[in-house]
């Protein structure tokens, strides 16, 4: 750990003294859109009861809460009408008695971008066989760690280390990583959590390949973009939920998540000039641990009409679930656009929990 800390001590000074440092407001955002068709259906509220290999991205300190030896989630979705495409992975296993691991890989892309920067030929004649086509993605590579704590029972505390990768075809590429910190506590039917996302701050290093767009970027009259650093400011997320068994083997969960971001203000419920918080929630019926449908509210935001009046404005989800033996399969309509001017979308997500505990 000692060690860790140096490198991360080395690594962070050298980024300071080698690249400008900025803090924009919404630095690698896609790893704030979520992932899984139920917690989009309970509106993003899901860290204090989420389960299986998921919980690596939402509350890693959950992986001590695996209901099987080995889990695997896949979702696949798509962005702003299938311009973008969203995609997901994650495995967890158990280590011993007390501890778990995850691995998940996160992918948001925009593939077949046309370049059309050669579309006239050496003769200055047009030329449609000369365009090429690249693609803009984001990556990231994620290793959770959890592990109940002997002195209070019910308690756990989680880790993940991210390795983040941008590209923009071959004009540039960016490397960055961060870390989270996590901690879920088990008390009678209630669930506390609370989340630590780029706790140390995540880095991002932009190189930008000056020599491919220099010439158009000063025909064109453009800023060349120069190699920074962005640095992701810390998140912290509070999360409750409640579990209530009903009759005739249903049951009844809510879940409530305060989102706190210190970056400025946002178009939030609660927006200060440093602070903003974000509040979300989401209700579970489930009939025999084997059929679910999920609700949930979101993104409340301020909305102003065009006689300059405002209104607050939120965003529903709706979902459904199904599991039977090893096998889950969920579903949500939700707005992945974030805004209540997107379309909705709907998600799939397949998850397989085999060698289930006893």
């Amino acid at each position: 750990m000692r060690n860790l800390i140096l490198l991360f001590l080395l690594l962070t000074s050298s980024l300071e003294l080698s690249a400008q440092i900025s803090k924009p407001k919404y630095a690698n955002e896609f790893l704030s859109i979520g992932v899984g068709a139920r917690a989009f259906a309970l509106g993003g509220a899901t860290i204090a009861s989420v389960q299986g290999a998921s919980a690596g991205y939402w509350n890693p300190a959950k992986l001590s809460s695996l209901e099987s030896d080995y889990a695997l989630d896949l979702m696949h979705a798509e962005y702003f009408a299938g311009i973008a495409a969203y995609d997901y992975a994650a495995f967890a296993t158990n280590i011993d008695e007390k501890s778990n691991m995850g691995f998940s890989i996160i992918r948001f892309g925009v593939d077949d971008i046309p370049d059309t920067r050669f579309i006239y030929d050496a003769n200055g004649a047009l030329n449609y066989d000369n365009i090429r086509f690249f693609s803009a993605a984001d990556y990231a590579f994620q290793f959770s760690y959890a592990r109940e704590l002997d002195f209070l029972e019910g308690l756990s505390a989680g880790a993940n280390m991210k390795i983040i990768h941008r590209t923009v075809g071959e004009f540039a590429t960016a490397w960055g990583f961060g870390f989270d910190l996590a901690a879920h506590y088990k008390w009678n039917n209630f669930d506390f959590a609370l989340v630590g996302r780029d706790i140390t701050g995540t880095f991002t290093s932009w190189y930008h390949n000056i020599t491919l767009i220099e010439d158009i970027y000063t025909q064109t009259n453009n800023t060349i973009p120069e190699n920074t650093t962005e640095l992701a400011v810390p998140r912290v997320i509070f999360g409750t939920a409640y579990t209530q068994e009903l009759p005739y083997k249903f049951s009844i969960m809510g879940e409530f998540n305060f989102d706190v971001t210190f970056d400025g203000a946002r178009n939030t419920y609660v927006s200060e000039e440093n602070f903003s918080i974000d509040p979300k929630g989401g209700i579970e019926i489930a009939y025999d641990n084997m059929a679910f449908l999920r609700f949930g509210g979101n993104n409340l935001q301020k909305i102003k009409n065009f006689n300059g009046s405002e209104r607050w404005n939120g965003q529903a989800n709706i979902g459904l679930g199904f599991k039977y033996r090893i096998l889950q399969v969920d579903y949500a309509f939700t707005d992945l656009g974030n805004s209540s001017e997107s379309l909705y979308s709907h998600v799939f997500t397949l998850k397989l929990n085999w060698n289930a505990k006893e």
